[in-house]
C-alpha cells in the first residue's frame, strides 16, 4: 500500500488548514462591519468598497493612517487573552483619521504570528470587528500570516491601515486654530497603546507576574494592563458636527505624551501651557510610577496619564462641547488656552514628529484627588 503524500509545506511548520479554518471562524465578525458599500464579502484578494458614497462630497479627500499595537500584544501573549487587542489596533489607526475631522470608511488588518491558531486569530479579528462596528469603520479584508522559526509558537504581532473622507473645506488642523481657543482634554481609559516597553520594564523588574493580584485594582495585572484602548471616532465626529465649526484642531494622544501631540496641531508661532492641577492621572500610572521609583512627569512623555485626545474649541463653545462629550460617557475638561503673543521663557515642546507646529509645556503639580 503506497504511503500518503506529505504536505512540505506542513513539514516546514506551515498549516494551511489552520489558516482556513481562522478564517471560517471570523467570518460572522467581520460581515457585521459591512453595509451595503462593501461588495464582493470575505476571503477575497482585495475588499471592494463602493465610491459612488463619495459623490455626495464637493471635494472629497481621503484620508489614511496606518499603525500597530506594540508591545502590548506580549502581555495578551502572556495571560493568553486576545479578545481586547483588535479594540486597540482600531484605536490606534482610525481614531488617528478623526483628527483631521475624517469620517472612517474602510479597514485592513494584518496578524503574522509563528503558528496558527484560528480560535486565537478568531479572537483577535472580533476584537477588530468590534472596535471597527463602533468607529463606523468596515473591516474589508486583512491577512494572516505564518512565519515559523521567525516567531515562536505562542508569538504574533498586528498591524491594521484605515482610510476616510473629510471634504476638503471641513479639514481641522492648524490653520483654524486661533488665539484664545481652548485646549479640552478627552479622558483615556488607561494606557492605550502606548508606552509598554517602559510598563513591562517596571513590572518585570519589580518580579510581578501578569497573572499576578494587582491589589490597588481586584484584577490580575494582565488584566488591568490589557485594559482596552478607547474610541473616540464616532463622538468626536458628532461633536464636529454638533459644534457647527467650533472645533478648530484635535489631537490623538500616543506616543510623545500630551504636550508633543499637541504642539502638533497648533500653528507656529502660538503656545500653550497645560495645567497639570486640572486632573489627576488615573490610578494605574500612579501605581506603575510608585514601583519604578520615579515620578508621574518623568513619563510625561511616554504616557498618556490619563488624557487619551484633545480638543482646541472656540472658547464660546466650551461649555457646549463639555457637556456634549459627557452625553458621550467621555468625561472632558479644559486644561489650557492658545496664546500667540510673547511666549514666557522656559523649555516648550517644539517640533515633534518633524511637524514645525506651537509649542506646548505641562505645568503646575497634578491634581491628588480623581478627576
Amino acid at each position: 500500500m503506497a504511503a500518503s503524500p506529505t504536505n512540505p509545506y506542513a513539514e516546514a511548520g506551515v498549516d494551511t488548514v489552520a489558516g482556513d479554518l481562522a478564517v471560517e471562524l471570523m467570518k460572522s465578525s467581520v460581515r457585521a462591519t459591512h453595509g451595503p458599500e462593501v461588495l464582493g464579502g470575505v476571503g477575497g484578494f482585495a475588499g471592494l468598497f463602493d465610491a459612488s458614497a463619495l459623490l455626495g462630497y464637493r471635494k472629497p479627500l481621503l484620508a489614511t493612517s496606518t499603525d500597530g499595537v506594540g508591545t502590548k500584544v506580549a502581555i495578551a501573549q502572556a495571560i493568553d487573552k486576545h479578545d481586547t487587542i483588535g479594540q486597540d489596533l482600531v484605536g490606534m489607526v482610525v481614531d488617528d483619521i478623526v483628527v483631521v475631522g475624517a469620517k472612517p470608511l474602510f479597514m485592513t488588518d494584518y496578524i503574522a504570528c509563528g503558528k496558527v491558531v484560528p480560535e486565537r486569530i478568531a479572537d483577535i479579528v472580533r476584537g477588530i470587528a468590534e472596535g471597527a462596528a463602533a468607529t463606523g469603520t468596515a473591516l474589508v479584508g486583512g491577512e494572516t500570516a505564518e512565519h515559523p522559526g521567525l516567531l515562536g509558537h505562542r508569538d504574533y504581532d498586528v498591524a491594521g491601515a484605515a482610510t476616510g473622507v473629510v471634504e476638503a473645506d471641513a479639514v481641522l488642523g492648524a490653520e483654524r486654530v486661533q488665539d484664545g481657543d481652548v485646549v479640552l482634554a478627552l479622558a483615556s481609559s488607561g494606557l492605550h497603546s502606548n508606552g509598554y516597553s517602559l510598563v513591562r520594564h517596571i513590572v518585570t523588574g519589580a518580579g510581578i507576574g501578569y497573572g499576578d493580584n494587582a491589589a490597588d485594582f481586584g484584577q490580575t495585572w494582565g488584566e488591568v494592563l490589557l485594559e482596552p484602548t478607547r474610541l473616540y471616532t464616532l463622538p468626536l465626529l458628532r461633536l464636529i458636527e454638533a459644534l457647527g465649526g467650533g472645533v478648530h484642531a484635535l489631537s490623538h494622544v500616543t506616543g510623545g505624551g500630551i504636550a508633543a501631540n499637541l504642539a502638533r496641531v497648533l500653528p507656529q508661532g502660538s503656545w500653550a501651557e497645560v495645567d497639570r492641577s486640572t486632573w489627576s492621572p488615573s490610578p494605574v500610572f500612579r501605581v506603575l510610577s510608585d514601583i519604578a521609583g520615579s515620578t508621574l512627569e518623568s513619563a510625561e512623555g511616554t504616557w498618556n496619564l490619563g488624557i487619551g485626545f484633545l480638543a482646541v474649541v472656540d472658547a464660546a463653545k466650551k461649555d457646549a462641547a463639555i457637556s456634549a462629550l459627557a452625553g458621550e460617557g467621555i468625561p472632558a475638561w479644559q486644561v489650557a488656552t492658545i496664546a500667540t503673543g510673547g511666549r514666557p521663557t522656559g523649555h516648550f515642546e517644539e517640533g515633534a514628529k518633524g511637524v514645525d507646529g506651537g509649542a506646548v509645556r505641562l505645568v503646575g503639580a497634578y491634581a491628588d484627588g480623581a478627576k
